[in-house]
């Protein structure tokens, strides 16, 4: 492996696992910097090209701009991409779909890494981009396991469901149509958003992060993030797609587990679930999926194995961090999850 320097690395690796490298919580530095080293080997950009045909970054004809939104739990910027087909005059209604970056990433990061904007031409929908604050957390990931920001209505879930309703408001945007995903800590950010605010939201994207209320502190964040949290025996009816890379070396893929367990064991009917099916992207990287269905034969829960992918966004650009253009398509398959949903109206 080549490394810019064992430093960088390290830096790295604890900012992407949500932790101040100047706190005095991390115990141990041999096992610090063992973790270091296999994030690093799982981050590395493959060498085969992108085979993804999105244009990278921003669509072209599209606008993206920039806001931001106060509440009583606090101020976060905010981007929006508003696709060139979107009309303030028409009837129709568009959907929204909120992206919650992970550690040490920003909108425009993001944005370029999921090219979820160039989706949003393809579709007609609104993309918002939560922007998290470095006073808020140094290493700008979302307090997923902070338990006052795992609550309704308050701290950050009250402030990135301030910033949905303010874009419903302000655009023209379904209420049957709006939907949440993130990649790490903002997939666990999305998951207790979805957790919290079924009403607001109709089904949530989860990458590479976390269930809900896996942790309470930092030291139960590190230690779910290598699969030894204990699991909640709460669930969730919120329909879900979760992707996940089975060689993750920051977040253990045996969350991706957990979550769809909690989905799976929600009152009611079980889901019953389908066949896998294997496949071969045309990147490379071979995956498979399960998918969990109702009585009425609909996926409630998608569950994506990545195999060989480290804690990198599946079919992403290299234009933007922690991306894995190798794997099959999360952004578009995210979308077509979405936008299937019978709460979506169009299936």
């Amino acid at each position: 492996m080549k490394f810019d320097g064992i430093t960088e690395t390290i830096q790295r690796a604890l900012a992407a696992a949500g932790l101040n490298t100047r706190s005095g919580l991390m115990r141990g530095v041999t096992d610090t910097i063992k973790q270091a080293l296999s994030a690093a080997r799982s981050t590395q950009r493959p060498e085969t090209p992108s085979p993804v045909a999105h244009p990278e970054g921003s669509a072209a004809g599209g606008r993206f701009r920039e806001h931001s939104f106060a509440n009583d739990a606090g101020t976060r910027d905010y981007k929006l991409y508003i696709p060139a087909s979107y009309s303030p005059e028409s009837t129709e209604p568009v959907p929204a779909i909120v992206m919650l970056h992970g550690c040490t990433q920003s909108p425009d990061d993001f944005a370029a890494g999921t090219r979820m904007n160039s989706l949003a031409e393809e579709h007609g929908f609104l993309v918002v981009y939560p922007a998290q604050a470095a006073n808020a957390n140094g290493s700008r990931c979302w307090n997923w396991f902070r338990p006052e920001d795992q609550r309704r209505d308050l701290g950050e879930p009250s402030i990135i469901a301030g910033i949905t309703r303010e874009v419903s408001s302000t655009y023209r945007v379904d209420p049957r149509r709006v939907f949440v995903a993130g990649m790490s800590a903002g997939a666990s950010m999305a998951l207790i958003l979805g957790e919290m605010y079924p009403d607001l939201y109709a089904a949530v994207g989860a990458h590479s992060g976390p269930p809900y209320w896996a942790a309470h502190d930092v030291p139960s964040a590190f230690a779910a993030m290598q699969g030894g949290a204990k699991r909640s025996h709460a669930s969730s009816s919120t329909p879900t797609i979760v992707f996940h890379g089975d060689d993750d070396r920051i977040v253990n893929a045996s969350n991706a587990d957990a979550i769809v367990e909690r989905v799976t064991s929600a009152p009611g009917p079980k889901p019953v679930r389908g066949s896998d099916k294997a496949g071969t992207a045309p990147g490379g990287r071979r995956y498979r999926r399960t998918d969990y269905l109702d009585p009425a034969n609909h996926a409630v829960v998608e569950h994506w194995v990545v195999h060989g992918a480290g804690h990198a966004w599946s079919g992403g650009s290299r234009s933007g961090s922690f991306t894995d253009p190798t794997g099959p398509d999360a952004s578009a398959e995210m979308v077509r999850f979405f936008l299937s949903q019978l709460r979506a109206g169009t299936s």
